[in-house]
């Protein structure tokens, strides 16, 4: 690199650059003039993410470089509105790094719009739209972007967007997603679940991006954000996402777009419908403006979301779609469809040793107990139980025979010994056992995943309401070698410790005047060898705190409130 008349870098003996715009995944961008030219331009400088990366991985730099190259090639011969202009490949005849001369976009960035609060769902729609467009004719290239997310999105003077940065290096090792300090490669919010995995995913995966960029822009919040980026990136693994409440007509789309399978997802020319419909207005959709939780019904009280403080605003039911299947989001996958694994070795995979000690360290606090009781143990229907429901639903009712029970409604929480086991009989006279993948206690409903029969690698959605248990309908697979999808007997948990352990968590996770308060339990992620019972507190200000207790009643982990 030379130097101009002016004693500033020169790139190439043409670029001069003036300032720094920001940084990235996969480098630096400038602000250059092309003194040729004439004219002001963009200068992205290609290299590796972190120097500790490149070390400990031979051949990254050549591979980012190639990458790098043959990517921008590609875009220099597409011709759309939304994609980024290439105008020039700078590659140093030295073999050090090359640089991308693009279109300079005089605006700022939807990450900046944000800032200032949600955008209108006419503008979030009219986004998706452009941004889908950039997405298309680049897949229709043959190139990712893998790393769709609001700083990647600038906005013309005039309101259109811009898709910038593309090129995010996938890596042929699921460890290279991580740098040695534990950081993505990209944004952990905003990849989708499978790449976090370790796939180098396909056009679907940029497609889950873009959805949850549209769920962030038209609610305002990001609803797998965590305090760090592990957690975060455990969340996109595993956790629900709770059903938008304001984004009105866009509410179908981002229900059909963020399931974790991605051959569920709709493809680029579906996704366009979809959001031509929504734009089309009420008589396309059926949805109005301003509808609320339009077709998702109300939202699935989680960790990491509240609804709106509003004091009209009470918790509502939540409907079978949302509590079966596919992470509490969207419709349930069918049977025959693998539903995402939610385990430790699938997280391994995709962290780098140092996370990975993380996680070990953490794991190694826990206790290293055996099975205890008959919570790990074969277990088998009881003999005088109900016989297993069949599917068949009564014909108008949408109700499915055989999935009531007789017992007498509990009065009161539901969050008490013996209201617990009273909903547990009512599950086991609906489904003829007590053994579950998970089951999830509110203070006035319980939804539960349980075996469709003994031995089976498939589970249905119960849900307990009103003194009644029954079948939602079919909730995915259990993966044989997965440790933390398990079924186990939950009668044996120690439901008498709740009382002591709900006052603990009042007192020590920080989580003032809670709104929210419910148990899940099922096999940790983090303690996979024994079922854990894990005791939210959540209020209207999104502070979020827990306590995990092995099936001993043993406290064997605290997050309190941030």
């Amino acid at each position: 690199m030379s130097t101009s008349e002016g004693r500033r870098p020169l790139v190439d003996g043409r670029f001069q650059l003036i300032s720094r715009l920001g940084s990235g995944g996969m480098g630096t961008v400038w602000r250059a003039r092309d003194i040729a030219l004439d004219r002001d331009v963009a200068l992205k400088e290609v290299r590796p993410p972190d120097p500790a990366v490149a070390e400990a991985t031979p051949g990254l730099a050549a591979q980012l470089r190639e990458r790098a190259v043959r990517e921008a090639r590609a875009l220099a011969r597409l011709s759309n509105p939304h994609v980024v202009t290439i105008h020039h490949i700078v590659e140093p005849q030295d073999g050090s790094h090359p640089w991308i001369v693009m279109e300079l976009v005089e605006g700022r960035s939807v990450h900046d719009r944000l800032a200032e609060g949600p955008m209108p769902v006419p503008e979030v729609l009219t986004l998706g739209r452009q941004v889908l467009s950039a997405l298309r004719a680049a897949h229709s290239a043959g190139i990712q972007h893998r790393d769709v997310k609001p700083a990647n999105i600038l906005l013309r003077p005039d309101g259109s967007a811009v898709l910038t940065d593309f090129g995010i290096a996938a890596f042929s090792e699921a460890t290279s997603r991580l740098t040695s300090t534990g950081d993505l490669i990209g944004s952990p919010e905003y990849i989708a679940p499978e790449r976090v995995r370790g796939e180098e995913g396909n056009p679907a995966s940029d497609l889950w991006s873009l959805g949850m960029l549209l769920y962030v822009a038209a609610e305002g919040h990001h609803p797998l954000r965590r305090a760090t980026g592990l957690a975060t990136v455990v969340a996109v693994l595993d956790d629900p996402i709770p059903p938008p409440v304001r984004s009105g007509a866009l509410a179908p789309v981002l229900t059909r777009l963020l399931v974790r399978d991605p051959a569920l997802r709709p493809d680029g020319a579906g996704l366009e419908q979809m959001l031509a419909d929504a734009e089309a207005g009420p008589s396309r959709t059926g949805v109005p403006e301003g509808a609320g939780p339009g077709p998702f019904g109300p939202p699935h009280p989680h960790p990491a979301y509240t609804p709106p403080a509003s004091p009209s605003w009470t918790p509502p039911t939540v409907p079978s779609h949302v509590a079966s299947g596919n992470g509490g989001f969207g419709p349930p996958l069918p049977p025959s469809v693998p539903r995402p694994r939610r385990r430790a070795a699938t997280l391994a995979v995709s962290l780098t040793l140092t996370a990975a000690v993380a996680v070990a360290a953490a794991v190694n606090v826990l206790p290293d107990g055996g099975s205890g009781s008959d919570a790990d143990g074969s277990g088998s229907r009881p003999s005088g139980g109900a016989t297993p429901v069949t599917g068949d639903r009564t014909p108008g009712t949408g109700a499915e025979k055989g999935t009531g029970d007789s017992t007498p409604a509990p009065r009161g929480s539901l969050l008490t010994p013996a209201n617990v086991r009273t909903v547990i009989e009512s599950f086991r006279k609906a489904s003829g056992t007590t053994r579950m993948k998970e089951l999830t206690i509110f203070e006035d409903y319980a939804l539960a995943e349980i075996p469709t029969r003994v031995g089976a690698k498939t589970y249905d959605a119960y849900e307990f309401r009103n003194g009644v248990a029954r079948r939602t309908g079919p909730g995915g697979t259990i993966a044989a070698d997965a440790a933390d999808e398990q079924p186990f007997d939950v009668t044996a948990m120690a439901w008498d410790g709740l009382p002591a352990l709900m006052k603990r968590g009042e007192g020590q996770l920080g989580v003032e005047r809670p709104t929210l308060r419910y148990v899940i339990v099922g096999r940790w992620t983090f303690n996979s060898d024994r079922p854990t019972l894990r005791f939210y507190l959540i209020n209207e200000y999104n502070a979020v705190g827990y306590l995990a207790a092995d099936s001993g009643g043993e406290v064997v982990a605290s997050h309190p409130s941030s």
